[in-house]
């Protein structure tokens, strides 16, 4: 029905309107009873998807990857479509608008997105609000900094956040990978990466410690247009700060072998969807086998396909997530690769 029926409908409008629109139905529909059917159609229940990671147990290894439900305002509603975890964000310190509209853009042809969002959000403490109810599902918190904040300064955002969701989250995840803030790829460089992963990591033990409790899981979000090179540093980074993984990969600047029409391309921004499928599983084919599966990696990037969730995986992903194949696709997708996750074991 989504395929035949809604998608058609909803790509005749403004995507960031149909989102808010989406958004607003799905909680809708929630609050009427339509979460146990859903759950009933999309849902599976099977102790074989199940992946421990991280000291955390999650139901299955699919996930939806942060900018969906930047402000934490569905994630119990989204898991209702058969998510094993849902990541929010990117969560800033202070509340932005993030860059002007219009900055969400279809590319049908290829089946991807592009976005400039620029991390619009209400701010990690309306975030927070919205955390304390009961989950459902594993939270991941996407964390980043405001557009103002200056390079030297980013590390105090960083730790805003960290602190704010600490509570309210299961993981965390450092976004330096975003093309669409001013400056912001820059602190994926080897120096300036390395010491706000260990600040970080510092202050997570002290939380932990003085709250008797478990540190949290932190993981970095990468770009996929590093190089070899940049990535063998990743791979060092990730040794000497000890973090606990690695999300492969954001949104792509490359436009390369596209099929749209030449003005959508020359839109700027991070491109999404079917056409970053194997340059992102190429990462993480390349930080697993060369760190020799030293870390977990959290595989998103193309997947628009069971056949392309499973290439994430045999490439070394531990977890997958879905974000514009998700919306290309609609919600059978999540059921379509736990099955075919299944039907593997």
């Amino acid at each position: 029905m989504y395929k035949l029926i809604l998608r058609p409908l909803f790509f005749l409008f403004d995507p960031e309107k149909i989102h808010h629109f989406s958004f607003f139905m799905i909680k809708l529909l929630g609050k009427i009873g339509f979460s146990k059917i859903f759950r009933s159609i999309y849902v599976i229940e099977d102790q074989r998807l199940e992946r421990k990671l991280f000291g955390l147990t999650f139901k299955n290894p699919v996930g939806l990857g942060a900018g969906f439900d930047k402000n934490a305002k569905l994630y119990n509603e989204l898991s209702d479509f058969g998510f094993g975890f849902i990541e929010i964000g990117t969560l800033t310190p202070k509340p932005q608008d993030g860059n002007p509209k219009k900055r969400l853009f279809r590319l049908k042809d290829d089946q991807a997105i592009i976005n400039r969002m620029g991390f619009n959000n209400l701010g990690v403490l309306e975030a927070v609000e919205e955390l304390k109810k009961n989950h459902r599902v594993i939270v991941g918190g996407n964390i980043g900094k405001n557009k103002v904040t200056p390079n030297e300064k980013a590390t105090l955002d960083y730790l805003i956040c960290f602190n704010a969701l600490f509570d309210h989250v299961d993981y965390f995840v450092v976004n330096v990978s975003s093309p669409n803030t001013p400056g912001l790829r820059e602190l994926q460089d080897k120096e300036p990466l390395t010491k706000l992963l260990n600040q970080l990591k510092s202050e997570n033990t002290k939380i932990a410690t003085t709250k008797t409790v478990k540190e949290k899981p932190i993981l970095l979000k990468i770009a996929p247009d590093l190089t070899d090179s940049q990535l063998l540093d990743i791979i060092d980074i990730v040794a000497a700060t000890k973090i606990d993984g690695i999300i492969a990969t954001n949104t792509t600047i490359n436009r390369q072998g596209l099929k749209s029409h030449q003005l959508l391309l020359e839109e700027a921004g991070g491109l999404s969807g079917k056409p970053l499928a194997q340059r992102s599983t190429e990462v993480i084919r390349f930080l697993s086998e060369k760190s020799n599966k030293a870390f977990p990696i959290i595989g998103v990037g193309g997947i628009t396909s069971p056949e392309e969730a499973l290439e994430k995986l045999d490439a070394g992903a531990d977890l997958i997530q879905l974000w514009t194949g998700f919306i290309y696709e609609g919600p059978a997708l999540v059921k379509k690769i736990n099955k075919a996750i299944l039907n593997r074991s």
